[in-house]
């Protein structure tokens, strides 16, 4: 009778000790292997940024370095994460991967702050003890010192609350989806009869109030900023049909952070020779008047968040002043009156 107690115990030992060894050897995915490698879980990240007028990816095209900010679902910070490496942000296929236990997380996603030439900053780098609502992320005062202005690297924008579920036992796929936050705006003035036109007699600025932006991208009021053109110079812009002269173009152009709709920001022009006003105008005003009836049902915040370069040219007389009766914005050419000055 203790035999047969004993042998039963030791059977049930035995059968224990293999049904342990099968869990242990049951990897994440269901099949077994000898390695016993832990389970990995968290979040494989892809990054999109086809918020722009072409409706397209450009993200392994634009973006050259990037910082990852994780949050919990409270908005406590818990890490950063960057990538410089251009073999991976180039490729479409290149995913972040982040070891993360079940939860919500919030995630900031800023492309073109860990470059070498980053022209953005944080206020303060998230660390221990901060909340997401900290985040300031500002223009570069070295920027703005420049007597012949700069031309910003590009800033991208993206914000994404996902979940890692429970028991997931591998990584959760998510995408974060990016915006551009850098203008380029090419000023070009021409003479309406076609003769020559020099950009050294006219002085170019452009004065916004949108060097600091907010954790939601949103701008930070610190007061307006005047902004010098990064290039200036002429270029023939055709020729004309009367005389087949060669049309001389004078332009600038300058790099600017976030266009707002419910902002004002100035474009002026000034004569070198008397200092008088060729054009004072509110330039935001003047760039949504050109958005394309096909875009009628867009907001206006998001025509300024996809289109970030514009070519505005500027019709003048022979004695430098604007013909207010004329414009054309990216190839959108409409005859005016006296808007919104």
């Amino acid at each position: 009778m203790k035999l047969l107690g004993r042998n039963i115990i030791t059977s049930f030992i035995c059968k224990t000790f293999v049904v342990l060894q099968m869990i242990f050897l049951v990897s994440c995915d269901g099949l077994i292997y000898d390695d016993l490698d832990p389970c990995k879980e968290g979040l494989r990240l892809r990054f999109v940024y086809d918020y722009n007028m072409e409706f397209a990816n450009a993200f392994h095209k634009q973006v050259d370095c990037l910082t990852l900010l994780v949050y919990d679902k409270d908005g406590n910070y818990i890490e950063t994460r960057t990538e410089k490496a251009a073999s991976l942000l180039s490729d479409e296929n290149w995913r972040m991967t982040l070891d993360l236990p079940a939860g919500t997380y919030r995630l900031l996603a800023y492309g073109g702050m860990e470059c070498d030439d980053a022209s953005f900053a944080f206020a303060d780098k998230p660390s221990a003890g901060s909340m997401t609502g900290d985040i300031e992320v500002n223009l570069n005062s070295g920027e703005l010192t420049a007597p012949d202005g700069n031309d910003l690297h590009d800033l991208f924008y993206g914000y994404l609350e996902v979940t890692v579920p429970e028991l997931a036992g591998n990584y959760t796929d998510a995408t974060v989806e990016m915006m551009k936050d850098t203008n380029r705006i090419r000023i070009m003035l021409q003479h309406i009869d076609g003769s020559p036109i020099h950009y050294s007699d006219f002085g170019f600025s452009l004065t916004a109030d949108n060097t600091r932006m907010g954790w939601d991208n949103r701008i930070i009021p610190v007061g307006a900023t005047s902004y010098c053109p990064w290039a200036r110079g002429q270029m023939e812009g055709g020729v004309d049909a009367v005389t087949g002269a060669a049309v001389e173009v004078a332009y600038a152009e300058f790099c600017t952070a976030r266009l707002m709709a419910s902002t004002d920001p100035r474009l002026e022009v000034t004569r070198v020779a008397d200092g008088g006003t060729v054009m004072s105008i509110p330039l935001v005003s003047y760039l949504l008047m050109f958005k394309s009836d096909h875009f009628a049902a867009m907001k206006n915040q998001e025509y300024l968040d996809r289109e970030n370069t514009w070519n505005v040219i500027f019709f003048l007389d022979r004695g430098n002043n604007w013909l207010r009766t004329e414009i054309v914005v990216n190839g959108w050419r409409v005859n005016i009156n006296d808007i919104g000055m």
